[in-house]
């Protein structure tokens, strides 16, 4: 059935638009976005959305779980049903599970059983691929990376990744220093996978490189990777001068100090910035001792820390990242919007099909308010979850 979505503020590329409505095709598809005046005379079920905003839905690129959810860990299949229901109360309408494993068999075996249960399609936000956060890391800057589990790279375990994934694995984290990167990176890329430089000990030379080659995006900028300074800028000077690598940032105000994330934007663009959660299974749920990786993570006052005080993942959610970026950074709202939806988007390349508010894209949006409350999520068209 049609739905036509009215009383309204459009979150489009060019601004917001009052006074807006949305038709949704019996494909669930954007058949109209505009002033509600224009609407077409069309029979279907009316939604008077009571003056919020209307927005794209957001994706995250770079998540572990949530709500005692982690992926690849316990009841697979009930766990990644349960996270793709819950994770729709923050406006997610897709996402990619990131996740390593101990041994190749154990992270090949995660890799065919997510691929199995994407193929079936998520009842709630979409699981749209994977995200390969190991095992080729530097351990020298793991982060919270279980440094049992990283491993330099290796072509024969990259195949049988990719012959696993049967093209669901859409990014991969790969440190660009370490013997064989080059090899393994060029193999991702040329099967459509985005490598990101992540967990690196690389100089700036050595980012400048990589990115002018096989890496095109950044994991979690500024963590885990060496910093600016004035005689080695590393890989965040890489970062600050280049050309057109996108960064992801986790704008939860723990991993990044909103003056860092400012110098980010004002040195690439809204259009070269994704707002990732990086989150675990804590998310969502309160302070107390969770685990991630198979380390104890304690999470005090939503900060998740491994007993040394080394940050491990996040309790954010998409919303309050956005949320953070337009209060804290003083980010346009359409900007903060555009990199939680648009351009993660764009990086895993459905930005012909999601992240926006054109005509003939899918219906995946989400309604909020001014502080970004999320009071419904549409996926495909259909109301996945309401509070109004």
């Amino acid at each position: 059935m049609k739905k036509i979505l009215t009383n309204c503020q459009l979150i489009l590329s060019q601004g917001v638009l009052s006074k807006g409505a949305v038709l949704i095709d019996d494909e669930g598809k954007i058949a109209y976005a505009g002033y509600e005046s224009g609407l077409p005379e069309v029979d279907g079920r009316i939604i008077d959305l009571e003056g919020k905003y209307l927005s794209p839905g957001f994706i995250d690129i770079h998540v572990h779980g949530g709500n005692g959810i982690t992926f690849g860990e316990g009841d697979l299949a009930a766990g990644l049903i349960d996270y793709s229901n819950w994770v729709l109360s923050s406006g997610v309408t897709g996402f990619l599970t990131s996740i390593t494993g101990a041994t190749p068999d154990e992270l090949g075996n995660k890799i065919e059983f997510l691929v199995i249960e994407f193929e079936k399609g998520l009842p709630g936000a979409k699981g749209l691929g994977i995200h390969l956060e190991g095992p080729f890391m530097n351990i020298e800057n793991k982060g919270a990376q279980n440094p049992k589990w990283i491993r330099t790279p290796s072509l024969e375990e990259t195949e049988m990744y990719l012959e696993a994934g049967k093209g669901w694995i859409k990014q991969v984290t790969i440190a660009p220093e370490l013997p064989g990167a080059d090899e393994v990176a060029a193999r991702f890329s040329e099967a459509g996978v985005v490598v990101a430089i992540g967990h690196s000990t690389a100089d700036y030379e050595t980012a400048v490189r990589a990115m002018a080659s096989h890496w095109s995006l950044i994991t979690h900028t500024f963590n885990a990777q060496t910093g600016l300074h004035h005689r080695q800028p590393g890989i965040v000077g890489a970062v600050l001068t280049s050309e057109d690598v996108i960064a992801e940032l986790i704008a939860d105000t723990v991993h990044v100090h909103p003056g860092a994330m400012k110098v980010l934007l004002r040195c690439l663009g809204p259009d070269r910035i994704v707002l990732v959660t990086d989150a675990m299974e804590a998310a969502g749920l309160q302070d107390g001792i969770y685990h991630l990786l198979g380390a104890k993570v304690i999470v005090k006052n939503g900060k998740a820390t491994q007993a040394d005080g080394t940050i491990a993942s996040s309790t954010a959610l998409i919303n309050q990242c956005v949320r953070n970026m337009t209060r804290v950074v003083e980010v346009d709202l359409v900007d903060a919007v555009k990199m939680a939806s648009m351009n993660p988007a764009r990086v895993i390349g459905m930005g012909d099909d999601l992240g926006s508010l054109d005509v003939g894209k899918q219906a995946d949006l989400a309604v909020v308010d001014e502080d970004i409350n999320v009071h419904m999520t549409i996926v495909n068209g259909e109301v996945v979850y309401s509070k109004i």
